[in-house]
């Protein structure tokens, strides 16, 4: 009988240990939740590549809903310094940036360390733009005709490559330099034509009642089909604290998914905090990117390795790059959430 009773004491004994310990454990886990949920936020920066736009939206919606906050980053967006947004980005000066599949490849190519993370637009919305009266229906016939740029060597191997693959004279395009010259100041005065994106100044010409004739880079050549702006990141980052990469994308992808379904809405958002844009500018741009940022790809910001490659080829054949990169290391889908 002694013996049974001392079993059973010892079973109780055992029981109220272990509940101990169960009560134990689920304390220090508790602690453990409380301590990261009081963790610091972890300050990050990104870097436009221009004045705030509807390209630049979704991250704005991302920091108004707090949730970036909610993965616990303190984020702020700033404009771009001298220096460039790709190569502060590569040096660590900032984590994140927008800019652009070329200026990535070129980047490469001369051995900047810059990824790209997420395409913002599935396809390139920029083209070549005139004033209907100008004539420029075709590539062909911008022979004879000013085309006013920034002076980038892009851009005269862009018209050289579409003009010749029309048929065209090359040598009787004439190329100036305008700089950041006002789009529609330039072509009522100074050139025939400008490389445009549509989404904003074709849009802004739609709302000034000028009519424009506008050639889609995709549609004169599928590898200008190419990324427009990406976001970018340094791969010392990439390789030293992937989570945070994880974390920003979680909360940007959900930024331009909002403003893909709610472009309204998310307009008023990127006015709140670029108060001195148009908003009816804003606006009637947010109508025409919104379903254009995720358009027929299975998330946003997926990026296809094919796309990477045949516009670095296309720079490459017209010596653009001084070696020819490896494109499976200019950018990745890792970082962004699963559907």
């Amino acid at each position: 009988m002694v013996k049974k009773y001392a079993m059973v004491l010892l079973l109780a004994l055992a029981l109220l240990a272990n509940a101990g310990c169960a009560a134990g454990n689920k304390e220090g886990a508790a602690v453990k939740e409380d301590a990261a949920a009081k963790a610091e936020p972890r300050d990050v920066t990104v870097m436009l590549d221009w004045v705030p736009n509807t390209n630049h939206t979704g991250l704005y919606v991302a920091l108004d809903k707090g949730w970036y906050k909610e993965e616990g980053l303190n984020t702020r967006i700033v404009e771009p310094t001298e220096g460039g947004t790709t190569q502060l980005v590569a040096t660590g000066k900032a984590q994140f940036g927008v800019s652009y599949q070329e200026d990535v490849t070129l980047a490469r190519s001369s051995d900047v360390p810059v990824v790209s993370i997420a395409t913002v637009i599935q396809h390139n919305t920029s083209g070549f733009a005139s004033k209907k009266e100008t004539g420029i229906t075709r590539a062909k016939e911008m022979e004879g005709k000013r085309y006013g740029g920034w002076g980038s060597p892009t851009e005269e191997a862009m018209i050289k490559a579409v003009v010749e693959g029309d048929g065209g004279d090359f040598s009787k395009v004439e190329i100036f330099n305008i700089g950041t010259a006002d789009f529609f100041t330039a072509i009522e005065r100074d050139v025939d034509f400008a490389w445009i994106y549509y989404g904003w100044t074709g849009i802004e010409a739609e709302q000034r009642g000028i009519d424009l004739n506008f050639l889609e880079l995709r549609k004169l050549d599928p590898a200008l089909d190419y990324y427009t702006p990406v976001l970018i990141t340094g791969e010392k980052l990439v390789a030293e604290n992937p989570e945070l990469v994880k974390k920003f994308m979680r909360a940007t992808a959900k930024g331009y998914e909002y403003a893909a379904q709610h472009p309204d809405e998310a307009a008023q958002i990127l006015l709140k905090y670029a108060p001195e844009s148009d908003a009816k500018l804003v606006l009637a741009s947010q109508e025409y990117l919104s379903p254009r940022y995720q358009d027929d790809a299975a998330r946003w910001g997926e990026q296809k390795g094919e796309v990477w490659e045949r516009y670095a080829r296309w720079m490459y054949e017209r010596k653009l790059l001084p070696q020819m990169i490896d494109t499976e290391k200019a950018y990745t889908n890792e970082f962004l959430p699963e559907k």
